[in-house]
């Protein structure tokens, strides 16, 4: 009974063993087919937001006696900060020592830079430029005030200038221009037929302030070469005018019909400095397809035949 006992346990243990290495040896069942779950694509990082842009620095330098004869730079340096920019306003006396921590300054932060001068002030703000431009490094705009005679040019890494002078002044009276080959913009505003203006107030002019402010806040959000090639422009401003603070010229073909007066309306600007931007008398007809000189803004000017024939509905718009 015993030996069946063991004889029956000894079956079951081969029958075990053999069951387990054949369970071993096959491939398992498969089993009920699972919802397959295709792997997410890696998505693309999302598109860097448009970073705000640097705002300007502006640098300011009197002239001559300058917290006497130029407290126009006082003020409108006060203007710009009042409209939350940077700016700092210095004697022309120490212009290198301020150009060359601003150059430090630059390479450690870059910043778009803006040089105002008036007088001595003038030629420092020339000289800043130049100091700039050896260390390879752009100016965005520089504004001259009345600057003295010995005023250097205006160096290439400038990428706008503006000088607002009286050609008569013994004190002021510099005609700056361009150094060859200076493809920026460039406007020249001459106002010695203005009697009121004098090389003493001439940077204490609140809408030249005006204009100022405008100029620098607009700078950070336009191109340095707007569209078309800026034409450069001289201007003998007449004497009942305002300042119109424009910083180069574009050329614009016209249209059969067009006129000096009809073309100033449509760009609101005057007639007269149309005139004179392509040497003209206010009366001269105009041909088709004539290139003729626009005095613009900071933006580029509106393609011209999106000018020369404006919604009915939408008033033209000046150049800009």
């Amino acid at each position: 009974m015993v030996v069946l006992k063991r004889v029956v346990l000894l079956a079951a243990g081969v029958l075990l063993a053999v069951s387990t290495a054949m369970a071993v040896a096959s491939p398992a069942k498969p089993k009920k087919a699972a919802a397959i779950v295709a792997p997410s694509l890696p998505q693309p990082p999302p598109l860097p937001t448009e970073a705000e842009p640097v705002p300007p620095r502006v640098y300011l330098f009197r002239g001559a006696l300058g917290p006497i004869f130029s407290t126009g730079m006082d003020r409108l340096a006060e203007r710009l900060t009042e409209a939350g920019f940077k700016a700092d306003v210095y004697e022309f006396t120490i212009c290198r020592l301020v150009a060359q921590r601003a150059i430090s300054t630059y390479r450690e932060e870059p910043a778009p830079v803006v040089l105002i001068g008036h007088s001595m002030g003038g030629l420092c703000s020339i000289i800043f430029a130049e100091m700039f431009a050896e260390e390879k490094i752009p100016v965005s705009l520089v504004i001259t005030i009345d600057p003295a005679h010995a005023t250097g040019n205006v160096p290439l890494n400038v990428e706008r200038f503006i000088n607002i002078y009286l050609s008569d002044s013994v004190l002021g009276g510099g005609d700056v221009v361009a150094e060859p080959g200076y493809r920026g913009h460039y406007a020249s505003f001459d106002l010695k037929q203005n009697k009121r203006v004098t090389h003493i107030n001439i940077e204490k002019s609140e809408d030249i302030h005006r204009q100022i402010v405008d100029m620098v806040a607009q700078l950070p959000r336009v191109p340095a070469q707007a569209q078309g090639d800026p034409v450069p422009l001289r201007y003998l401003v007449p004497g009942d005018s305002l300042v119109e603070l424009w910083d180069s010229g574009v050329k614009l073909p016209m249209r059969a019909g067009d006129t000096l007066e009809r073309i100033a309306t449509q760009y609101h600007v005057p007639v007269w400095s149309i005139a004179q931007a392509n040497g003209l008398y206010e009366s001269t007809p105009l041909a088709a397809a004539q290139d003729v000189i626009i005095p613009r803004h900071l933006l580029p000017a509106m393609p011209a035949q999106a000018a020369a024939t404006p919604p009915k509905s939408v008033p033209p718009k000046s150049v800009r």
